[in-house]
């Protein structure tokens, strides 16, 4: 008896800085408590371009062929054995984090922290676990949510990055009853659903920071910001001290601008620049928060005696837990408007080489700026 030929599939994978190879891959049936999920939509994050740049993401190195994309959305195709939340046809969003679910941060809910989280596309732990650029994969069926009504693909694609803020919101207690006033420094994609964010909740003033005058139009003239702040380019300090003094004198002048002197309630700190941290500190209100997003600089000077007498609180912030359902509902209930709008450029998945390249430059043929890159068959 001849053995049965299991059908194939494509995916995208990386085997070293810039080596991404479209190749064909057997297409396994979905094992106990898996659901196999054809992939349609997968947005490109900043951790999967440091990996095709470099063939690593900071401490986090490559060390076999990875499938890279975790921001992802598409339709179930098949269900393993035990699996009866889910069914062929439904559409779902992908949660990449696999939790242990057997140590005390899963215990308390915060599995974000759970010291044996499998990432998918993160080369953290090894063996690694693929990622979503691919036609199809299997995936623990409770890590897999269902799309409401009224959420694209692509919408529910950003339930990943919207996410993290949502976990950064909850940690910094924004909720629609705190009227906080924000401000945000980075307008990426992640800065942009920081804003957007705090106008769903109804917040009385959102305001953001960068050093990129397009992208900070971007954010006015779509309505994620009430008004916006462009930071003048100056050469590096020489000292630490200058440094610091800087960060004061820099940000005092950009809270004038924005006619709010005291400073912002909650600031959301995303583009992970010892500057921008610095400054953080001092755009916070007496009493306020300062949430660090942004992944960048490991080791910052920081002004901990202007936080200490002002009681500003600073948080880190990792990832996300138990966000998913509230960021699909938010994303299907069109109270982020325009956010569809941050989805800035689409590529066929045997054309992610091509996709990586634009993200890394920043701009395309045209002039136009790139801010979240879509991979998929949508």
């Amino acid at each position: 008896m001849s053995p049965i030929a299991l059908p194939a599939q494509h995916a995208v994978v990386l085997h070293g800085a810039k080596d991404l190879r479209y190749e064909e891959r057997t297409l396994w049936p979905p094992q106990q408590g898996q659901a196999q999920v054809a992939v349609v939509a997968t947005g490109l994050c900043g951790s999967d371009l440091h990996y095709y740049m470099h063939g690593r993401n900071g401490d986090f190195v490559v060390q076999s062929p990875l499938v890279l994309g975790h921001e992802s959305a598409g339709v179930v195709t098949a269900v393993g054995p035990g699996v009866k939340n889910l069914v062929p046809g439904q559409r779902v969003a992908i949660e990449a984090g696999i939790m242990c679910n057997n140590c005390n941060y899963c215990a308390k809910g915060r599995y974000n922290l759970c010291k044996n989280m499998r990432f998918c596309s993160s080369a953290k732990t090894f063996p690694h676990s693929d990622g979503t650029l691919q036609d199809r994969m299997n995936h623990p069926a409770h890590v897999l949510h269902p799309l409401p009504d009224h959420c694209t693909f692509e919408q529910a694609a950003l339930a990943e990055p919207l996410s993290v803020l949502l976990h950064a919101a909850r940690r910094a207690e924004l909720t629609p009853s705190s009227h906080s006033t924000v401000l945000v420094f980075g307008v990426g994609a992640i800065g942009l659903l920081a804003c957007a964010l705090a106008k769903s909740y109804g917040a009385p003033r959102v305001v953001a920071i960068d050093i990129n005058p397009a992208r900070l139009n971007f954010a006015r003239e779509q309505g994620f910001a009430d008004q916006v702040y462009c930071l003048p380019m100056v050469d590096k300090a020489k000292t630490t001290d200058e440094q610091l003094r800087r960060a004061k004198e820099t940000v005092s002048a950009a809270l004038s601008e924005f006619d709010m002197p005291d400073g912002f309630d909650i600031v959301f700190e995303c583009t992970g620049a010892e500057p921008c941290i610095q400054m953080s500190i001092h755009a916070a209100i007496t009493g306020g928060k300062v949430m660090l997003v942004g992944m960048g600089a490991r080791n910052v000077t920081l002004p901990l005696s202007a936080a200490a007498t002002r009681e500003v609180d600073i948080h880190g912030s990792f990832r996300y837990a138990n966000t998913y359902p509230a960021a699909l509902a938010l994303l299907g209930s069109g109270k982020l408007p325009n956010v569809e709008h941050i989805i800035t450029h689409r590529f066929a998945l045997q054309d992610s080489a091509r996709a990586f390249e634009l993200l890394a430059k920043g701009r395309d043929e045209q002039g136009h700026m790139v801010l979240k890159v879509m991979v998929g068959s949508q």
